[in-house]
């Protein structure tokens, strides 16, 4: 049965990914050997078993594909795979031990000035670095589980790292205790799909001067410090999920020197603070949900032209929050469960507008001290009296339309 299982393996494999067929297995063929008596357009097919080859370097376009999730093994000294090829496929292969080190970025696999990767269904354990891509492009990164239990940041990198990359897929990966979960720079046209980031010590997702990038379905969990964009435009950011990312220091969503982008249809669920905005402009908030934050949005006076519209904002600490009395930024048509109005035309539009930010709000940004006082009788009058008579809170920060029902986002049409 084993025969006729590689020969189909062959017959397959000489239609679907050309050249000839090597079997790789312990006691017999390395990888490394493998690889130097391979051509361009072969195929390594790794049998079952353990392999501690150090760092095993591909300069030819090759397919590797294990059986049974095969391991390699860096026996904590060396990086394991170093590619430099274009049209490499990395497939069914399991990486653990990768060598750590302060200076050099040893990864499971790295991929060097090279196009057309592949790298899918792989499992990676207690590497430095996961996945590495250095001035890479039309590349594939799906499906693989990369975990790490390392106690401190310096003990461990980024899960999946691309630096000046163009065109690379992310898609539908699983990434725990890294340092970073995913980690851009300089990274542009790139499509970030369906990933599952938790549990890392800084950011679930963190990028910088990363431009036209589209992250849409993911979801980042209890990550140290949320997910941080950074100097970058053209960001769109779809049908994400931010959720328990908690502590002094931590954002669901830290947007700082942003232009031009959308942030739509994303939820964010009991972080510390669902967004936190600094020095960004004409980014457009629609269709968003903020559920039991502390801050559902954090808006710096340094903010400008950006536009909330018809967003749900429930069982927040603070709906919103901001440091300066001359915001110039735009409030409408979003649902404010603390909306105290009337509709007495019934059109679900609030007659009278909503200030969505509270005296006791800008109170706590000035003297972050004051939050001991929260749910006391004294911040219920301060907020009341400032309603009736506005004199801290900004003006024109107001949602002239406030709906009078959230919004269903599931419902199609």
């Amino acid at each position: 049965m084993r025969y006729l299982f590689l020969f189909l393996v062959n017959l397959c494999g000489l239609s679907v990914f050309g050249g000839n067929i090597i079997t790789v297995s312990p006691g017999g063929v390395s990888i490394k050997k493998a690889i130097e008596i391979s051509k361009p357009g072969d195929t390594l097919y790794i049998q079952p078993g353990i392999y501690k080859e150090g760092n095993i370097i591909i300069e030819k376009s090759l397919t590797i594909i294990g059986n049974n999730f095969p391991v390699l093994d860096g026996d904590d000294k060396f990086e394991i795979f170093t590619i430099h090829a274009h049209n490499v496929t990395i497939k069914g292969l399991k990486f653990i031990n990768t060598g750590i080190a302060s200076i050099n970025d040893l990864a499971a696999i790295k991929v060097l000035d090279s196009k057309g990767l592949r790298i899918i269904n792989n499992r990676f354990e207690n590497t430095f670095f996961g996945i590495h891509f250095s001035n890479s492009s039309q590349s594939w990164i799906e499906d693989n589980e990369l975990v790490a239990d390392a106690e401190a940041e310096h003990q461990i990198g980024n899960g999946i790292h691309l630096w000046k990359c163009d065109h690379i897929t992310v898609n539908n990966n699983t990434i725990k205790g890294h340092r970073d979960g995913i980690y851009f720079e300089f990274v542009t046209n790139s499509m970030i799909t369906k990933n599952y980031s938790e549990g890392n010590m800084r950011y679930g997702l963190h990028f910088m001067f990363s431009h036209n990038n589209e992250y849409r379905e993911n979801t980042f969990v209890n990550n140290g410090a949320g997910v941080a964009v950074m100097y970058t435009t053209g960001v769109k950011m779809i049908n994400n999920t931010f959720q328990h990312n908690w502590g002094s220091s931590s954002y669901g969503l830290l947007l700082k020197d942003i232009r031009d982008s959308y942030v739509t249809g994303n939820k964010f669920i009991e972080n510390s603070v669902g967004i936190f905005m600094e020095g960004s402009s004409r980014i457009e908030f629609k269709e968003n949900s903020f559920t039991q934050n502390g801050y559902a949005v954090r808006l710096q006076a340094s903010c400008d032209d950006n536009v909330f519209i018809k967003n749900n904002f429930t069982a927040n600490t603070f709906d919103m929050a901001t440091n300066g009395t001359l915001v110039l930024n735009k409030v409408n048509s979003n649902y404010w469960d603390r909306y105290e109005g009337y509709d007495l035309n019934k059109d679900n539009i609030g007659d009278v507008p909503y200030h969505p930010v509270s005296m006791y709000s800008m109170i706590v940004e000035q003297m972050p001290t004051a939050v001991l006082l929260w749910r006391s009788f004294l911040v219920l009058l301060m907020d009341k009296a400032e309603k009736a008579i506005p004199a801290i809170t900004p003006e024109n920060l107001k949602d002239d339309s406030p709906s009078m029902r959230p919004y269903d986002f599931n419902k199609k049409g």
